[in-house]
């Protein structure tokens, strides 16, 4: 049986509503029949990013602070709450159509965490887990990968932000995802002595991505 084929987009650093277009003009391209999934994999400038369920309440700044800040608000249409993007963490984006998989969002939300379970263990053997009622991946109740999917017609958009070496007080500045009891970490914060090659970390995301959902990844235009 031929593995379904995943191109893996290594977009750097690049302007949120730049890569949300690119996401948009996928998820056209896959509903017309687009036989590749995608998943692209970036860095964004700074950014609060809110879902549909959100608040602007959960941000814990004035509006002056994150204008000298230079830091930008945008709702967005995925699920889950307040989340910040920024250099050091790597976000990724997989355009999946999930009639050749499961059409479950569980499935896929489990899938995602997976992931990050996954590659925490093998590479930094750090133990990492899930918690019953939240999303996402956790070290010692603190989230080191957040996840947060739109889905239409069965394709999906938006996915995940895995915190490599951001800067974390960004994370002070509001309630994440809504949760205001547990905290937030890093590679860094984890093992502090080490140094985080970010285009080899993608390298590691795109291989454990590839392995969970058994597909073939390959480079864009093959």
């Amino acid at each position: 049986m031929t593995k379904h084929k995943l191109e893996v987009l290594d977009l750097g650093y690049k302007e949120y509503d730049e890569i949300l277009n690119l996401q948009y003009d996928y998820l056209k391209k896959k509903q017309k029949g687009y036989r590749n999934d995608i998943l692209m994999l970036v860095e964004h400038p700074s950014i609060y990013t809110i879902g549909r369920n959100g608040s602007e309440k959960n941000i814990l700044v004035s509006q002056n602070f994150l204008e000298k800040n230079s830091i930008a608000i945008k709702k967005i249409s995925r699920g889950g709450d307040i989340v910040y993007h920024g250099p050091g963490q790597i976000v990724g984006y997989p355009i999946l159509d999930l009639n050749n998989y499961q059409k479950d969002l569980h499935w896929l939300l489990e899938k995602f965490e997976k992931v990050f379970l996954e590659l925490l263990k093998q590479e930094f053997q750090i133990k990492a887990e899930r918690i019953s009622g939240l999303t996402g991946v956790w070290v010692d109740d603190k989230k080191i990968t957040f996840i947060g999917i739109g889905v239409k017609r069965w394709i999906t958009y938006h996915g995940f932000a895995f915190n490599v070496r951001p800067n974390i007080k960004y994370f002070d500045y509001i309630v994440p995802c809504g949760v205001n009891d547990k905290g937030v970490t890093s590679l860094e914060r984890l093992l502090p002595k080490s140094y985080f090659n970010l285009s080899k970390i993608k390298t590691k995301i795109s291989k454990y991505f590839a392995e969970e959902f058994k597909v073939q990844q390959i480079k864009s235009g093959d």
